[in-house]
């Protein structure tokens, strides 16, 4: 594929002089039109000031000492950097633009970012038999400059993220990673970035879009959870260049997603003082006796070891009263758990169709004790992976009759009340019907196939799971038309209950 950016008119956002002191000229960084295209005609040089950066290595130092902390924060405002901002989510979360973000990496922390990926996963570009590697660690922080629209957020922590597609996509030789940006992750090495923030944000993930060919799943299915009234992240477009010592490189189309821990539960909820879980692994499933402190980790209160709403969780769903009292069960899981949050996620996420999350995976949610309820609320997370059948057996049936309630038991054991059944068709006919409904859903889909087709058809080999500009056509063309079998399947189902 050829890369459609103007190389002419973007000229190097910096240029790295060795031995260890370079000087990073800031400058002629593309910015995107309103209509968020990218082609000739949209392209501006913006100049900015120099950003001095000196960085000393001395091999017989095994110290940490930092040695580019004299700098000053010039682009500095309370609206773009304070913590006193509040999130401005009409700048950073547009539908209606591709904007543009530049990391500038020195060449040594670069270099040192892919030396530690090499010892998590072996050779770049080379696979290590068919199996993925078991690491619970995450790749290393260093800091970098962020830029947008001319303006500089300094020394911000950037490292790699993701578990099974982080490793598919280094052993494949395909540079396009995702990252996890945190803005003020090195202020105790840099107090000028003491509580910096982007926008009133702390921080973001940055995610590639992962065997996404259409590169809109993750936004589609976030919008479609949204519409549908549940808790789910801000996601945009963002347009991703790397300059880690020869010059910015186009890393290709991003989508850029809220963080849970950070403002969706600031935002979207009264209270953010509730306890917040990353459930993972066994205990992810709720299957009975599965319960374990390491499953259930924490993102807030993490030093509080009480997982007594968890456990009580586990207690309500599993007790006798089930078939014996369902009303009493019922109350009693009604008390700890937000059911019909959890039976409108039943019905987004049967109808659009995701592999990688609960039912077939023990991940991808969080669960957050809302204090003005007292209840455990489900949150969907990592939508990559949906709108479509997808792998490993493919999505759940609508019908989740044939579920295994022992090990899926929070789906089997609700939908197999008659009362939450009922619920649950309720709200699979309300979401067909509004918030993925096919003619709006389709008209998304071209709204946002438009809108990033310059940025998904300029990435380029060894920074795309593109093989050719075709399979962005085709893969929306085939978005098109699972939806509409995706409102035959909801017909189906209900005709037959």
């Amino acid at each position: 594929m050829q890369n459609r950016i103007d190389t002419q008119a973007t000229k190097r956002v910096s240029q790295v002089i060795k031995q260890f002191t370079f000087i990073v000229p800031f400058c002629a960084f593309l910015t995107l039109s309103a209509c968020g295209g990218s082609s000739d005609s949209d392209i501006e040089e913006v100049i900015s000031e120099e950003v001095i950066v000196e960085e000393q290595s001395d091999p017989d130092n095994d110290s940490n000492e930092v040695t580019d902390a004299d700098f000053e924060a010039t682009d500095w405002t309370d609206a773009t950097h304070s913590k006193s901002a509040d999130p401005d989510f009409a700048e950073v979360f547009d539908d209606n633009q591709v904007k543009r973000l530049d990391f500038v990496v020195t060449e040594d922390r670069w270099q040192s970012m892919l030396d530690d990926m090499t010892g998590l996963y072996s050779t770049f570009g080379q696979r290590s038999g068919n199996t993925l590697l078991d690491t619970d660690e995450d790749p290393i922080f260093v800091p970098a400059e962020v830029f947008y629209n001319g303006t500089q957020w300094y020394r911000v922590g950037i490292r790699f993220k993701g578990n099974s597609s982080l490793q598919t996509s280094w052993q494949a030789g395909i540079l396009k990673l995702s990252f996890k940006l945190d803005f003020d992750e090195f202020e105790d090495d840099y107090p000028q970035i003491d509580n910096q923030r982007f926008y009133g944000f702390k921080k973001f993930s940055l995610k590639n879009n992962y065997d996404d060919a259409s590169l809109m799943r993750e936004k589609v299915a976030a919008d479609v959870f949204r519409n549908a009234g549940m808790a789910i992240s801000n996601t945009a477009f963002y347009s991703l260049y790397v300059d880690h010592g020869n010059g910015p490189e186009y890393f290709g189309l991003y989508t850029l997603v809220e963080e849970i821990d950070d403002t969706v539960i600031d935002t979207q909820f009264n209270d953010n003082d509730g306890n917040l879980y990353k459930p993972e692994d066994d205990g992810a499933t709720f299957a009975e006796g599965s319960f374990s402190q390491e499953s259930f980790e924490k993102k807030t209160n993490e030093d509080d070891e009480d997982w007594s709403d968890i456990l009580a969780l586990f207690d309500a769903l599993h007790d006798d009263t089930r078939t014996s009292d369902p009303a009493t069960w019922r109350a009693n899981l009604e008390a700890v758990f937000d059911v019909d949050v959890f039976l409108t996620y039943l019905a987004v996420n049967g109808i659009i169709q995701n592999w990688d999350t609960y039912g077939r995976m023990p991940h991808n949610y969080y669960l957050y004790n809302d204090p003005d309820t007292g209840l455990l609320t489900w949150i969907p997370w990592d939508n990559n992976e949906a709108l479509q059948t997808g792998k490993q057996g493919g999505a759940l049936a609508l019908d989740f009759s044939g579920l295994n309630s022992d090990s899926w038991p929070l789906i089997g054991k609700i939908y197999a009340d008659e009362v939450y059944q009922a619920r649950y068709n309720e709200l699979l006919l309300e979401v067909i019907s509004s918030a993925f409904e096919t003619n709006s859903i389709q008209a998304t889909y071209d709204q946002y196939s438009a809108l990033i087709e310059p940025e998904a058809t300029s990435e380029v080999t060894g920074y795309s799971f593109l093989t050719s500009d075709n399979d962005f056509y085709q893969e929306v063309e085939a978005l098109d038309q699972h939806a509409e079998q995706r409102a035959e399947a909801v017909s189906d189902y209900l005709n037959n209950q």
